[in-house]
This record gives structure tokens, C-alpha cells and sequence, in this order.
């Protein structure tokens, strides 16, 4: 039996969350500070989530074709640090979009080739990837607990060199990483033969319409709270609380899992999703409601994510893996993700800011009675528990 190394897999995690504890929350605020409105913020998150739709799977082509997943990791890792870096010197809308869109090129490849090299060193132990996961949790929580003192003393212009720092320390952990052992494939069949049947398309339609209602939550929630009263320390408390409480989700998750269908999580974690954008659209002010809307995201993305990936791992066998975490990061934070973030900036101008969120609520319905009508026929499949080691 391979030995799993622990350490250096929860490290990644940590350091590439940590790069997005950095980037997500503030992103928006330093785009303000260059002097964009919000459906330029909106178009110029969207351009960096849209490369999410064709990156991930094409990166993942490569890695399924060759066999070697940790070659791309290296690759895409060194290729985003290169690429954001010349974020230091460019300046207009244009520019900055070729850039970030060049950015997000190579920096949504990299988390699901990752995916798939814990899942083959985890083997028959996949009911442990979300005590591993959790480190990305924590590392998230670290950078948005420790920004925002740093970003108020020195300004919000420094946060390109916070992030690059990240990036670095992400590359040497990505250089460090052990090769994953030898799996053995039988009968994986054809992509092709997966993506017709009617149950994935449903599930690959409800992790895009999931993601399409957190758009304006990664897009302008921060922003959202400064209108609102809130600083930008206390802004970073509440998206801490939200990874904290995904945290706690991480730690059970393995049990969840043992007892209850994922589908059920999953479909679970949609509804749950719709009242917590339900909640920031209608009582942004009264504090204790968005401390647990705040909570609310352990089920609208730990749940849905961990549940996700548990399906992805039975639906998409042996060499498709690495093409199924792509497929499911492509509709899901590419197509998904941009649609929420150009959505939820034009209803922010149009409507105002509360019907950012309540439109995200409104995708949120969407996606739980898709997945009630659509993912019944995944059931046989979820049912079957992870083989212990």
C-alpha cells in the first residue's frame, strides 16, 4: 500500500487557498482602487472564471494523455506566477484583462490535476480527502484574517506583491510534490459514453447553476459589506467565519458520506444555498442573520463541493479522472463562475446591490429543483461506499 503523504498534500492545498484567501475577497477592491465600475469589475472577474471553461479540460487532456499529472501541476503553477506578475506593470482595462485572462489560464488547471493525484494516492481511503482538503480551508482563513490589516496600512495597491509572494511559495510546494503511485485502469470506456447519459449532464447543469449564484458572493461581497457599514477587517471576519464553518464541515464530512447519499448532500447543500443569499440580499445590516448566512457557506460550498467530487470520482473512472475533475471545474467555476460574476454586476448597476444577491438566490431555486428532477437516476451510483483501507 503507498503511503500518503499527508504533509506535502495538505501544504498545496493550504498555499493555493491561501492564493485565493488573497485574490478573492480584495481582487474587486483593488480593481475599484485602479478606478473600474462594477460591471467592469463584474466583465473583468468573468474573463479570468470564463478561462475556467476551457483550461481545466485542455490542461487535463494533456495530463490523461501523458499519464503525468505532476508535470502539468508544475507547469500551470510556474505559469500563473509568470503571468500575474505582470499585473506590477500593466495598467487600462484591456491590458489588465489580456493579463488576468492569461492568469486564469493557467491557474484553473492546476487545482484539478491536484485533485486527481490525491484521489490516486488515497486509492480506496477517498472517504479522507476532506481531512486533507481542510488545510485549503485553513490556509484561505490565514491570508483573509491577515490581508486586511497589512492592505489598510500600506493600501490596497500592494495586494498584486501579496499575492505573487503566495504564488512563489505555491511553486515550491508543487516542485516538492511526491509522484503519485501506479493505478492500474480497467475499463474506463470513453468520456464520450459518460457525458451522454442523461444524470451526469443534469449534474455537470446544477454544479454550473450552483456556482452561477455565488458569483456576486466572489465578485463584490466585500464591496457589498463596505456599503453596509463594514470594514475591510470585518469583512475578512466574516469570510473567515464562512471557511471556518466549511472547516467543521471538512472534519465530518467522511461521515456524512458514510450515512447518507451524496446526491441527498448535495441537493441539501442547493437549498440551503438559496436561503443564504436570501439572507445577505434582505438583512445585510442586522449582523447576527449575515453571521449565519456567513455559516450557511460550510453547506453552500464545503457540502456541494465534497459531495461533487465524491461523484466525479464514481462517475468518471481510472483515466478519466483528470478530464471529469476538469469537466466538473469547467461547468462549474468557469461557466458558472462567469455568468454569476457578469450577472450579478449588471444587476448590482440595474437594480442595485441587493439584487446581486437575490438573483443568486433566485439560480440557487434553480439548481435544487434541476437536481430533484435530474440527479434521482445518479442515486444507484451514490449509494456505493468508499472501500476502506
Amino acid at each position: 500500500m503507498t503511503r500518503i503523504p499527508h504533509v506535502r498534500l495538505s501544504a498545496f492545498y493550504a498555499l493555493h487557498f491561501a492564493v485565493l484567501g488573497a485574490f478573492v475577497p480584495f481582487w474587486s477592491l483593488y480593481l475599484e482602487h485602479l478606478g473600474l465600475d462594477k460591471i467592469a469589475i463584474g466583465q473583468m472577474l468573468a474573463i479570468i472564471m470564463g478561462t475556467k471553461l476551457f483550461s481545466p479540460y485542455l490542461w487535463g487532456w494533456v495530463a490523461d494523455r501523458t499519464g503525468r499529472h505532476l508535470p502539468v501541476i508544475v507547469t500551470t503553477v510556474a505559469g500563473s506566477l509568470a503571468s500575474f506578475a505582470l499585473t506590477l506593470w500593466v495598467t487600462g482595462f484591456w491590458p489588465l484583462a489580456l493579463v488576468t485572462g492569461l492568469f486564469g489560464f493557467f491557474w484553473h488547471a492546476a487545482l484539478p490535476q491536484f485533485e486527481a493525484v490525491t484521489m490516486d494516492f488515497l486509492g480506496s481511503a477517498v472517504h479522507r480527502y476532506s481531512q486533507i482538503r481542510l488545510w485549503g480551508s485553513l490556509g484561505f482563513i490565514a491570508v483573509v484574517l491577515g490581508a486586511p490589516p497589512l492592505l489598510e496600512r500600506y493600501g490596497i495597491g500592494r495586494l498584486p506583491e501579496m499575492v505573487l509572494l503566495l504564488l512563489a511559495l505555491l511553486l515550491v510546494t508543487a516542485l516538492l510534490l511526491p509522484r503519485p503511485p501506479q493505478v492500474v485502469h480497467h475499463s474506463d470506456g470513453r468520456i464520450d459514453g459518460v457525458l451522454r447519459r442523461p444524470a451526469v449532464i443534469a449534474f455537470l447543469l446544477v454544479c454550473a447553476l450552483q456556482l452561477v449564484s455565488h458569483g456576486p458572493y466572489y465578485t463584490f461581497y466585500t464591496l457589498y459589506a463596505g456599503l453596509h457599514g463594514y470594514d475591510m477587517t470585518t469583512a475578512g471576519w466574516l469570510w473567515a467565519l464562512g471557511v471556518m464553518a466549511e472547516v467543521g464541515l471538512f472534519l465530518v464530512m467522511h461521515r456524512l458520506l458514510d450515512r447518507h447519499h451524496a446526491v441527498r448532500l448535495l441537493q441539501i447543500s442547493v437549498a440551503l444555498t438559496a436561503l443564504r443569499w436570501l439572507l445577505i440580499a434582505l438583512v445585510p445590516d442586522h449582523l447576527p442573520l449575515m453571521l449565519l448566512a456567513q455559516v450557511l457557506h460550510a453547506a453552500s460550498y464545503g457540502l456541494f463541493h465534497a459531495s461533487a467530487i465524491h461523484l466525479v470520482y464514481r462517475l468518471f473512472p481510472g483515466r478519466l479522472r483528470g478530464r471529469g475533475q476538469a469537466l466538473y471545474a469547467s461547468a462549474s467555476f468557469g461557466l458558472g463562475g462567469a455568468l454569476g460574476a457578469l450577472l450579478g454586476g449588471y444587476a448590482w448597476e440595474i437594480w442595485g446591490p441587493a439584487w446581486s444577491f437575490g438573483l443568486a438566490a433566485l439560480v440557487a431555486l434553480a439548481a435544487l429543483l434541476l437536481s430533484l428532477l435530474g440527479l434521482r437516476h445518479l442515486l444507484p451510483v451514490a449509494t456505493e461506499r468508499p472501500l476502506r483501507a
